[in-house]
């Protein structure tokens, strides 16, 4: 992967998408250990459907986790300077999380050139689970 140059980003490029597969129990068991939230709710179908849920569901720090893969698929991590999001939707048993970037302003700051860029992880049907932003620097 070669590392995107300032000069040669234009707003309104995108960064190459991410598609995950579809969200399965293993999935989410994998991710409890891999974060050690056990939170029962992921894991515990019983437990899912007495908090009135049809089924357990995906953490949203691992759609979280999605979206700084993205960015960091697209430049080296020393290169983050801000990622933010908001949880906009669940992501359910079967969702097929596709990850996406669009670089929305080029800018100087702190002696640096940056690109913020929006992105956001949607299921098959294109419903928003995560809407966010990422500041990357990158050079000339």
């Amino acid at each position: 992967m070669s590392t995107p140059k300032f000069a040669e980003i234009k707003v309104g490029d995108t960064l190459p998408e991410l598609k995950l597969p579809a969200i399965n129990r293993t999935t989410l068991a994998l991710y409890c250990g891999a974060s050690g939230d056990h939170n029962p709710i992921h894991i515990d179908q019983d437990f899912a459907r007495k908090s009135r849920m049809p089924d357990v569901f995906a953490h949203g720090m691992l759609s979280a986790a999605y979206l700084g893969r993205l960015v960091s698929n697209w430049v080296p991590q020393q290169q983050h300077r801000r990622l933010s999001m908001r949880f906009a939707g669940i992501t359910h048993l079967g969702n097929k999380p596709t990850v996406i970037g669009l670089v929305t302003e080029k800018f100087e700051e702190a002696g640096e050139q940056r690109v913020k860029i929006s992105i956001k992880c949607s299921n098959q049907y294109d419903e928003d689970k995560l809407v966010g932003e990422a500041v990357v620097a990158l050079t000339a």
